[in-house]
């Protein structure tokens, strides 16, 4: 028992010994790091699970509609995130346009919503149907736009093109870029 006394304050003492040397290295202990502002730009401000988000005119009139799962607010970036948005877009006469995609990006300062991938835009009055991969639409002005591949279909016709302008408020829509459509001839009942 003599034998492990003097071992074990031996052992004691190379801890001491070995914690003052770790203070003397480091004598400043937790430093603070200052905060990268470029970094703090990305940090959400909120998330939201199961939002509804809705913005107004200046009349206030409900302008557009937003539903999502997860929604993510960056303030520093005025930008909003949301993952499978269903958006209902109102055009001048009230007419319900519906848009739909994997994610959606509003910006809160120009209220300018981008949906990305497998981006649609359906209109159910009319029943015709736009798919793109990137959909812009900017909300005061009811503007669509796509600088992507389109297709536009309104079964049993459609037309593809490399891009394309819809004014919801004008009833107008055009494609641009090595357009081609497939329009088959109107049947008379009883032909076939």
């Amino acid at each position: 028992m003599l034998k492990t006394w003097p071992t074990r304050l031996g052992l004691a003492l190379i801890v001491l010994a070995l914690g003052g040397l770790l203070v003397w290295l480091d004598p400043g202990g937790l430093q603070t790091v200052p905060t990268d502002p470029d970094a703090r730009a990305e940090e959400p401000g909120h998330v939201l699970h199961n939002a509804e988000l809705t913005l107004f005119d200046e009349q206030g009139n409900i302008q557009q509609g937003l539903t999502t799962p997860r929604l993510v607010h960056t303030p520093q970036s005025a930008s909003t995130l949301a993952e499978t948005p269903h958006a209902t877009l109102y055009d001048s006469e009230r007419r319900v346009w519906n848009a739909t995609s994997e994610i959606g990006t509003l910006n809160t300062r120009s209220q300018e919503l981008t949906l990305s991938g497998d981006a649609r835009l359906i209109a159910p009055e009319e029943g015709w149907q736009l798919d793109t991969d990137v959909l812009h639409y900017e909300g005061k002005t009811a503007h669509a736009w796509s600088d992507t591949h389109v297709l536009l279909q309104q079964p049993p016709q459609r037309m593809t093109a490399r891009r394309m302008d819809a004014w919801l408020n004008e009833e107008e829509v055009r494609l641009e870029g090595d357009v081609q459509g497939h329009h088959p001839p109107e049947t008379q009942p009883g032909q076939e």
